[in-house]
């Protein structure tokens, strides 16, 4: 599919005078001294801008047709440790970062066996984009994978060495979409993954 809409600049439009680290541990963030044109024309003073820097992730979207229900995980994230609505607990997508050497199919299997303990084939792309392109370079990619959940069981998973505790949720489409609605569902891959489910279901009940 071709480029629909036509950008302004490029890369080319932008110039790097600096770059330093600023932390580097789980998380890495950087400093850029930059310019870059404007659109009234030549370019922009010096300016200063911190960049989160994030390995790109997967998230799976887990959904059986037949049943009309969805496999999800709960678990710890730093990041909603002030949500007053539901605490550091998120309800997610399966969901994992790629790791050297690997693709964002390969990670999507493999997040499926560890969060999940269960095996998936086809995988049907959804989007990719960046989580918060103010200040992170974070870029997710999320499928589908259609699956049969009349076999399955809620558990607990995991790896120890990477201290995650995860629980699987398995949950009908609608509670899936009322919790979207009223902010129990509160992270954006699994937003958007829930509403791409709701604009393509017919697509997928006859897949």
């Amino acid at each position: 599919m071709g480029k629909i809409l036509q950008k302004t600049f490029s890369q080319e439009d932008v110039k790097i005078l600096s770059e330093e680290t600023c932390h580097s541990g789980f998380l890495q963030i950087k400093q850029f001294k930059i310019q870059c044109r404007l659109y009234q024309g030549g370019w922009s003073e010096t300016f200063s801008r911190e960049l989160l820097q994030r390995t790109p992730g997967v998230g799976i979207l887990l959904y059986d047709p037949k049943l009309d229900k969805l496999l999800m995980v709960e678990q710890f994230r730093v990041g909603c440790l002030l949500d007053q609505q539901n605490g550091p607990w998120a309800l997610e997508l399966v969901a994992g970062l790629i790791e050297e050497g690997e693709s964002s199919r390969d990670v999507a299997r493999r997040e499926a066996q560890e969060e999940a303990g269960i095996s998936i084939n086809e995988l049907i792309p959804i989007c990719k984009y960046f989580n918060s392109p103010g200040g992170s370079s974070e870029k997710l990619s999320i499928f589908c994978a259609l699956l049969d959940l009349s076999s399955v069981e809620e558990g607990i998973f995991g790896l120890e060495s990477e201290s995650e505790n995860i629980r699987s949720i398995i949950l009908d489409r609608e509670s899936a979409q009322t919790a979207v609605r009223n902010g129990e569902i509160n992270n954006a891959m699994s937003i958007i993954a829930i509403q791409w489910l709701e604009l393509n279901i017919n697509k997928l009940n006859h897949h």
